[in-house]
Protein backbone atom coordinates (compact mmCIF):
# COMPACT_ATOMS: atom_id res chain seq x y z
CA UNK A 1 0.00 0.00 0.00
CA UNK A 2 1.21 3.48 -0.81
CA UNK A 3 0.21 6.42 1.37
CA UNK A 4 -0.01 10.04 0.25
CA UNK A 5 1.63 12.46 2.69
CA UNK A 6 1.71 16.22 2.20
CA UNK A 7 5.11 17.75 2.86
CA UNK A 8 5.81 21.43 3.46
CA UNK A 9 9.23 22.78 2.47
CA UNK A 10 10.68 25.96 3.94
CA UNK A 11 14.01 27.53 3.03
CA UNK A 12 16.00 28.37 6.14
CA UNK A 13 18.16 31.52 6.41
CA UNK A 14 21.36 29.44 6.25
CA UNK A 15 20.31 28.05 2.86
CA UNK A 16 19.08 24.62 3.98
CA UNK A 17 15.57 23.32 3.31
CA UNK A 18 13.32 22.16 6.15
CA UNK A 19 10.66 19.53 5.37
CA UNK A 20 7.77 18.93 7.78
CA UNK A 21 4.35 17.36 7.60
CA UNK A 22 1.19 18.32 9.48
CA UNK A 23 -0.23 14.92 8.53
CA UNK A 24 2.60 12.85 10.01
CA UNK A 25 3.75 14.26 13.37
CA UNK A 26 7.43 13.74 14.00
CA UNK A 27 8.46 14.18 10.40
CA UNK A 28 11.01 17.00 10.53
CA UNK A 29 14.07 16.83 8.30
CA UNK A 30 16.44 19.15 6.49
CA UNK A 31 18.49 18.88 3.34
CA UNK A 32 20.85 20.95 1.22
CA UNK A 33 18.32 20.97 -1.64
CA UNK A 34 14.57 20.52 -1.93
CA UNK A 35 15.15 17.15 -3.62
CA UNK A 36 17.44 15.97 -0.82
CA UNK A 37 14.96 17.11 1.85
CA UNK A 38 12.17 15.19 0.08
CA UNK A 39 14.32 12.05 -0.21
CA UNK A 40 15.17 12.17 3.49
CA UNK A 41 11.52 12.90 4.35
CA UNK A 42 10.45 9.78 2.44
CA UNK A 43 12.87 7.63 4.45
CA UNK A 44 11.85 9.18 7.79
CA UNK A 45 8.13 8.82 6.93
CA UNK A 46 8.67 5.14 6.16
CA UNK A 47 10.36 4.63 9.54
CA UNK A 48 7.67 6.56 11.43
CA UNK A 49 4.91 4.53 9.78
CA UNK A 50 6.79 1.29 10.48
CA UNK A 51 7.16 2.24 14.16
CA UNK A 52 3.44 3.00 14.43
CA UNK A 53 2.59 -0.28 12.75
CA UNK A 54 4.70 -2.16 15.32
CA UNK A 55 2.71 -0.47 18.10
CA UNK A 56 -0.54 -1.66 16.55
CA UNK A 57 -1.71 1.34 14.61
CA UNK A 58 -1.35 3.11 11.32
CA UNK A 59 -1.57 6.83 10.73
CA UNK A 60 -4.85 7.94 9.20
CA UNK A 61 -3.50 8.91 5.80
CA UNK A 62 -5.12 8.62 2.39
CA UNK A 63 -3.74 6.12 -0.08
CA UNK A 64 -2.35 7.33 -3.38
CA UNK A 65 -5.52 6.17 -5.14
CA UNK A 66 -7.64 8.45 -2.88
CA UNK A 67 -5.78 11.69 -3.53
CA UNK A 68 -5.05 13.80 -6.58
CA UNK A 69 -3.08 16.92 -5.62
CA UNK A 70 -1.47 19.12 -8.21
CA UNK A 71 0.54 22.30 -8.02
CA UNK A 72 0.69 24.73 -10.89
CA UNK A 73 3.04 27.65 -11.24
CA UNK A 74 1.71 30.78 -12.92
CA UNK A 75 3.78 33.80 -13.85
CA UNK A 76 2.07 37.00 -12.79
Amino acid sequence: MELAIRIQIEELPEGLFLATSDELPGLVVQGRTVAEALDIARDVARKLIEARRERGGLPDLPTTTDRRDYTIVVAA
